[in-house]
């Protein structure tokens, strides 16, 4: 069995075996930084759900307070004046059959993508492209909407999706390690009561049952449930 690297080793011991406040933990999650690249920090929530049933899935989308720290292309697909209201908000790149066609021969040039639901009879062909890098626009995370100057807006102000993974885990990014560490609990605070608001009604028992706090390359910080139960509590 390989042995881990001496960085990590001495990153891992600066971790106690306890929770920590979110507050605690971002910053705990800095001292442990020790790569060259500016790292991805994000939470991970276990919850006590079963995906196997589509009324305990969860999902949603959340505005991060501090954004995600990087520049996000967006992608409008539309037709009409909605290609005139796209551009002037601030969209990266707006087409219609063009884009689909281009998505289709292979371009990856962009981050988040947007469709008008009349637009959808031909989005709808890039689900296999599209769908397996999280990006097939979808009504339910507000991807597909005559209303593109807000889903813009939103988007690049820093939106992002979570949804639950086989596991029963949520997997979401809340920031780069180089942010101030109570930017990333901000941000990290508004994962969880998303989260949290979205508690499936068929869900029983204890909801969120684990959170931990990671980096790419950092230890896993375990969190306080006592934040994430009393967002619960005033939901």
């Amino acid at each position: 069995m390989k042995k881990s690297g001496k960085n990590v080793e001495n990153a891992r011991k600066k971790v106690e075996a306890r929770p920590y406040k979110l507050a605690e933990a971002t910053e705990l999650i800095k001292k442990t930084h020790h790569t060259k690249f500016n790292e991805t920090v994000e939470l991970a929530v276990n919850l006590g759900v079963d995906p196997k049933h589509s009324d305990q899935v969860v999902r949603g989308t959340v505005v991060l307070p501090h954004g995600l720290g990087k520049a996000v292309r967006v992608l409008v697909i539309a037709s009409g004046e909605k290609v005139r209201e796209a551009t002037d908000a601030g969209a990266d790149f707006v087409g219609g059959e063009d884009m689909v066609t281009k998505i289709m021969g292979g371009w990856t040039d962009y981050d988040a993508v947007i469709a008008t639901p009349d637009m959808m009879k031909s989005a709808g062909k890039l689900g296999k492209v599209l769908g397996p890098r999280g990006l097939m626009p979808n009504p339910k995370t507000g991807t597909v909407t005559f209303d593109v100057a807000k889903a813009i807006r939103e988007t690049k102000a820093g939106k992002v999706e979570f949804r639950v993974d086989k596991a029963g885990i949520v997997h979401c990014p809340i920031g780069k390690i180089q942010f101030d560490g109570a930017k990333l609990a901000e941000n990290g605070h508004a994962v969880i009561n998303a989260i949290v608001k979205a508690k499936p009604a068929a869900a029983k028992g204890k909801y969120v049952k684990r959170i931990t706090l990671t980096s790419t390359m950092g230890p896993g910080i375990t969190v306080d449930l006592l934040e994430a139960e009393t967002l619960a509590a005033a939901a």
